[in-house]
């Protein structure tokens, strides 16, 4: 058995600097087939970079206070997911979460991952602009050694870093 405090798992910082507060709270327990992590979410901040989704692993996230909003690639599937609110995204499902730069309060949430404890980087993909393709498409994911991310295009091969 393990046992942990929120507040004593150390804040580890997101390399695009999307939000200050990330709590690896599976790290800290050990867990290797599920995944969970603690937010706070000051306006403005997201829980990741942008649209994106994980082919190996579905997520839930669970609001515990303020409203998080999260987009999808169907702009129609758009959500706001309140206190007390949880939402399933399947694998392959693209998504992207955040507190509205407009919002009165911050957002306290859980995201929680499984299979898996930690991301499998070959199975994570993000829609972005690809300036060679000219259109949004998927990109591989890799996690640099110096702690940034390396964007592929699926399509043509152009690579770019962020962080």
């Amino acid at each position: 058995m393990e046992k942990v405090s929120i507040d004593d798992v150390e804040a580890v910082p997101n390399p695009m600097n999307v939000h200050e507060i990330r709590r690896p709270v599976s790290k800290a327990l050990g867990t290797t087939d599920f995944a969970m992590n603690y937010f706070e979410l000051d306006p403005g901040e997201s829980f990741s970079g942008g649209l994106h989704t994980h082919h190996d692993q579905e997520e839930v996230f669970y609001v515990e206070t303020g409203t998080a909003t999260f987009d999808t690639a169907d702009e129609e599937a758009a959500a706001t997911v309140e206190a007390g609110e949880a939402i399933r995204f399947a694998p392959g499902e693209y998504q992207t979460g955040y507190n509205d730069e407009a919002a009165d309060e911050r957002v306290v949430a859980f995201a929680f991952g499984a299979p898996g404890a930690r991301h499998d980087w070959d199975e994570i993909e993000s829609l972005v602009f690809c300036r060679e393709c000219g259109d949004e498409v998927g990109h591989g994911l890799e996690l640099t050694d110096e702690g940034a991310f390396r964007l592929t295009c699926g399509d043509c091969g152009t690579s770019f870093t962020i962080g």
